[in-house]
């Protein structure tokens, strides 16, 4: 995908749905901050089909601020789909991801972009948590490690705060990786992987996490469940050697080794659990390496 010329510094993505009490509060601090900072900008807040006046007050914020653009979705397409239409009708050089919950300091806004400007060996500013204040922080906390500590195992990669909805990036390097975002909040995952995976650079800057103003929307059990398939999915898009093979070969070496006790207890007898074992590991390096050779060949790659 080509990206045209940009027209702007800075494109701020807004997903918004029923953030009626505070979102008027949210879009003056980051009109305040990126006015402050003497950047060419537009927010971009993309109503999801909220029902109550979260419409209205950004429409009454869109008379006050020129540079705020206003999207309406009939129906409700989650944060993902928010943050990947907005992308793609930004017109920033850089684009920036963040909520209207008032969780995220999007006064910092501008020092992300600074990162990303003073150092074109970035192509990602990540915004990383220095603590949790979501709801359910007993199931909350150690989902979120066991997934991240997965995506660190399979990309190689250390990452400090793995679904962290503030951030910046380049748009050019981001369009390409746009059609693969799911429509929920694994799509901050699903950006980060396709970076990592992708060897493009990733900084990743200490914020602070406020509490969220209104109801959290994010179900602890149902959505950890949704970042852990997306963490095996795109990195089995990228990398499938190392989702596959690892298990593949765990199944053969325990082939070998029972068949060599097998060997020892009844000679010339292997039982079928051992064929099994043997046989499914084989057919799993076979998809393993099939997988790769698809990767290898797909055009771009």
């Amino acid at each position: 995908m080509t990206a045209p010329r940009s027209e702007l510094d800075v494109s701020v993505v807004l997903p918004c749905h029923n953030e009626a009490e505070h979102v008027q509060a949210e879009v003056d601090r980051i009109c305040r901050a990126l006015r402050d900072s003497g950047r060419s900008f537009e927010v971009i807040a993309i109503d999801d089909a909220s029902t109550d006046d979260t419409l209205a007050r950004l429409r009454e914020s869109a008379d006050k601020h020129p540079e705020l653009v206003v999207h309406a979705f009939r129906r409700n397409g989650g944060s993902g789909t928010a943050r990947r239409i907005g992308t793609q009708s930004s017109r920033g050089e850089y684009v920036v991801w963040t909520d209207a919950d008032m969780t995220y300091p999007n006064d910092r806004i501008p020092e992300l972009v600074a990162v990303l400007e003073d150092d074109p060996t970035y192509d990602q500013v990540v915004g990383a948590r220095t603590s949790e204040q979501g709801t359910m922080r007993i199931l909350r906390v150690p989902a979120k490690w066991f997934v991240r500590r997965l995506a660190e195992r399979l990309t190689g990669e250390r990452i400090p705060d793995l679904n962290s909805g503030f951030r910046a990036f380049r748009r050019a390097v981001a369009l390409p990786y746009l059609p693969l975002l799911p429509p929920g909040f694994s799509c901050v995952t699903t950006i980060t992987l396709s970076f990592l995976c992708n060897q493009h650079d990733v900084r990743y800057v200490p914020i602070t996490y406020s509490s969220r103003a209104g109801r959290s929307k994010f179900s602890p059990v149902a959505d950890a469940y949704r970042y852990l398939l997306q963490v095996l999915r795109m990195v089995t898009y990228f990398n499938p050697l190392s989702v596959l093979m690892p298990p593949a070969l765990v199944l053969l070496g325990l082939s070998v080794v029972k068949g060599i006790y097998d060997m020892v207890r009844t000679p010339f007898y292997f039982p079928t659990n051992t064929i099994l074992l043997f046989l499914t590991g084989l057919i799993i390096a076979v998809l393993a390496l099939l997988a790769d050779l698809i990767v290898r060949s797909r055009p771009g790659d």
